[in-house]
């Protein structure tokens, strides 16, 4: 019998876990390398006095995807999550509006919605979703699943019929598409919104992307309580359990090339130690991998190709512990301002700076979920969209972050008590964290302390994206939120089934049949 193949798969974030769980599944020996104390990567977690907050995703989203990644192991995301729909969906504060907007995802309460609004814009909405939702179909079924190793997929006869209809969903810009159906300006910014979860802008990324609104206006949107962090332990349980090992505080210095052809041969930890392997999978920050752990004549994706590209937005969270209740904020909040271009232009324009106002989103787990915060109290998730830029500074506790970023917090404070109509919230806070570009480039490796890596911009997307294998390196392949399919977690979870696929020489652009990664 031959020898059970190895892997070290660096990166303990969710499409660490994944790519170790679907690997050892498959029967492969799996190593997971993480640097920090604590497995999650940009979905982790933090605690103080009582409360608990998730540090990034907070929208559970393509349920299909998660119920499809679970499948494989035998399992539901029913069984493993304790899943809450949430109902609103979210809540939308418009600068200059007394009265908030409540977004109920079903089809019949988003029409109804639009029409309130806008006199026709329910009927547009139905034709929109429709199309919305023959988009979301066509991306899972042949695009998201594709390594395109081969361009067979692009050429399926199936594909080919959508030509028409997908064009011009390429060619022009998801504000484009919206602003030529509607002309109510919140519900222009209830569409072009989902942009930020990309990484871009309504007017950045391609129409293709109003598929999201299928999503968040159509399926719904689910909470795991306990938070995301339930969902990255929930992984971390298959990967265990199928036999990877996860090894933390094991920060790796060097993705170690030998031979030729050049081939990954293992890994050189920071502290001296080399560890061998058949295949290196790296799910950290992939202009990292490439610009550092690489040598330099081992580099498929060199600094000058990154100067190129386009990162997704930075970001300034705050983490706020509130006393006492919060009933203006619903689960998910987004506070939009009046001057939308102005506000994009101010984070991904030539003169970038902090937006103010800014359009922010708020999310308030402690509406759904009493284990995030203690009795009587609110836990407060606020994400900022600003430049992708290290240089904006470090967040900080207690009001210690570096002067412009603790500023900034105390604006988008401000901002929510007067909009949302809490004029004490300011005087409530107990616990305060900031987190801001330099924190996501100190503590994640992130290109340009952006938040979520490359933007979905249509160069960007898709085959555009980079693939999921180094071109210079045998052996040496790549998921996460830079490589394909893209940003978000569902993404990355895709992103590590991309990585059995190639390892099995499966080329077909669709999901894996689930009964094939299950035996007797």
């Amino acid at each position: 019998m031959s020898e059970q193949r190895t892997a070290l798969v660096i990166g303990a974030g969710i499409s660490g876990l994944a790519t170790a769980a679907l690997l050892a599944r498959d029967g492969w020996s799996v190593t997971v390398l993480e640097a920090r104390e604590s497995i999650g990567g940009r979905a982790g977690s933090w605690e103080r006095d009582g409360f608990r907050f998730d540090t990034g995703p907070s929208w559970y989203l393509m349920p299909e995807v998660f119920d499809h990644f679970f499948a494989m192991f035998g399992t539901t995301a029913a069984a493993e999550l304790d899943l809450a729909p949430l109902d609103p969906a979210y809540r939308v504060y418009a600068e200059g509006t007394a009265d908030p907007v409540d977004v109920h995802a079903s089809r019949d309460a988003a029409t109804a919605l639009f029409e309130s609004r806008e006199a026709g814009a329910g009927t547009r909405l139905a034709r929109y979703l429709d199309s919305a939702r023959e988009a979301y179909t066509l991306a899972v079924n042949r695009f998201l699943y594709d390594t395109y190793e081969t361009s067979a997929g692009l050429r399926d006869p199936a594909l080919l019929r959508h030509l028409p209809t997908l064009a011009p969903l390429l060619t022009r810009s998801l504000e484009r598409h919206v602003s030529a159906r509607f002309r109510d300006p919140v519900l222009r910014q209830l569409l072009g919104y989902p942009a930020v979860f990309l990484g871009g802008s309504p007017d950045r990324v391609p129409a293709l992307y109003h598929l999201m609104s299928h999503l968040d206006l159509e399926q719904g949107v689910l909470y795991p309580r306990g938070g995301f962090t339930a969902l990255i332990q929930a992984i971390a349980r298959l990967a265990e359990r199928t036999g990877a090992v996860v090894r933390t505080d094991a920060p790796v210095a060097e993705i170690l090339v030998a031979g030729s052809p050049a081939t990954a041969t293992g890994v050189r930890l920071a502290s001296g130690e080399v560890l061998s392997a058949d295949v290196v999978v790296s799910t950290a920050d992939l202009h990292h991998t490439e610009t550092a752990l690489l040598p330099k004549q081992h580099r498929s994706l060199p600094e000058r190709w990154w100067r190129r590209r386009t990162p997704s937005p930075g970001a300034l969270l705050l983490l706020l512990g509130v006393e006492g209740e919060l009933p203006a904020l619903s689960h998910h909040t987004l506070v939009f301002s009046t001057d939308w271009k102005r506000n994009f232009d101010d984070i991904f324009g030539r003169d970038s700076r902090i937006p103010d106002p800014a359009s922010l989103y708020v999310c308030r787990p402690s509406a759904t979920d009493a284990t995030v915060a203690p009795p009587g109290h609110q836990n407060l998730f606020v994400l900022v969209p600003i430049p992708a830029d290290p240089q904006l500074g470090h967040g900080g506790t207690d009001g210690a972050g570096d002067p412009r970023i603790e500023a900034a917090a105390d604006r988008a404070i401000t901002q929510i008590a007067d909009w949302c109509g809490i004029p004490d919230l300011a005087d409530r806070i107990v616990v305060r964290r900031t987190i801001a570009p330099a924190d996501f480039e100190a503590d994640l490796h992130s290109w340009r302390g952006s938040s979520l890596g490359l933007a979905h911009t249509l160069g960007q997307s898709a085959m555009f994206r980079p693939r999921n294998a180094s071109r210079r390196v045998r052996s040496l392949l790549y998921a996460g939120g830079s490589a394909l399919p893209g940003i978000g977690l569902p993404m990355c979870l895709i992103s590590a089934e991309l990585v059995l696929k190639r390892l099995r020489g499966d080329r077909t652009p669709g999901p894996l049949p689930a009964p094939a990664a299950v035996s007797a």
